[in-house]
């Protein structure tokens, strides 16, 4: 690459959904490479979730631009594929696993429409085992790639003059770029138990004898979005 890598505009993107098992692989990489590597200021890591054209900026800002990601190839489970270039968004479109897919293929395209494509695009795809699993974790096959996908990307990064450096001590679970509930070890012991939580759908809250519906929805609704004169939301403890 031409220039000073050191101006060099890098976003590592994990984008998928932590609650539907393998779906959440590039959230996993991406906390996973955070928790080992530091890099330069222009390297920015990023924790995409499904936010899809929300992150349509981030990439603008991109001149190269790596996404880990689970993507339907129709291969084995937990095979690694890699995608460069304009390749990309045909491959996240393939065969989507999930609406999150559509709307980054779509922040592709905006940023092309601007003229402001990332000039390098690297896809870590893993194929997944199973989706159909409402708050389940990584199967084993898939988390067995979060560590050779990591390699890709440093290797494809150090193709490009960026180096990441590995930490003397990885950051212990509260410097997650994520929430703090979700961390990968506390979501998988705190699920609970089978019996207790629908795993095709969250079916639990409408089944619930506990739950009710509310009484008066526009009233409640117009007292959780009113302020009083502090700033403080009525009706919600604070």
């Amino acid at each position: 690459m031409e220039g000073d890598a050191a101006q060099t505009n890098v976003l590592i993107l994990g984008i998928g959904n932590l609650l539907w098992a393998d779906e959440g692989f590039g959230v996993r990489a991406i906390e996973e490479l955070n928790r080992l590597y530091e890099f330069g200021d222009n390297v920015k890591l990023m924790d995409g979730g499904t936010q899809g054209i929300y992150l349509v900026q981030h990439v603008r800002d991109a001149d190269i631009l790596v996404v880990f990601d689970a993507v339907d190839y129709g291969l084995e489970p937990g095979t690694l594929k890699l995608v460069e270039g304009d390749e990309v968004p045909r491959f996240l479109g393939a065969k989507k696993v999930s609406l999150h897919q559509t709307g980054f293929q779509e922040v592709l395209a905006m940023a092309e429409m601007f003229d402001e494509a990332p000039s390098h695009l690297f896809l870590i795809g893993v194929q997944p085992k199973e989706l159909e699993d409402y708050g389940g974790s990584l199967r084993d096959v898939v988390k067995a790639q979060i560590t050779p996908s990591i390699d890709e990307a440093l290797s494809f990064l150090k193709k490009h003059g960026i180096e990441g450096q590995k930490r003397a001590q990885p950051l212990d679970h509260q410097h997650t770029l994520g929430c703090q509930v979700m961390q990968m070890e506390r979501y998988e012991n705190e699920r609970p138990a089978e019996a207790e939580a629908c795993r095709v759908g969250d079916e639990r809250l409408i089944n619930d004898s506990r739950w009710k519906a509310p009484e008066d929805f526009d009233g409640e609704l117009e007292a959780v979005l009113a302020e009083d004169t502090e700033g403080r939301i009525l009706g919600v403890p604070v």
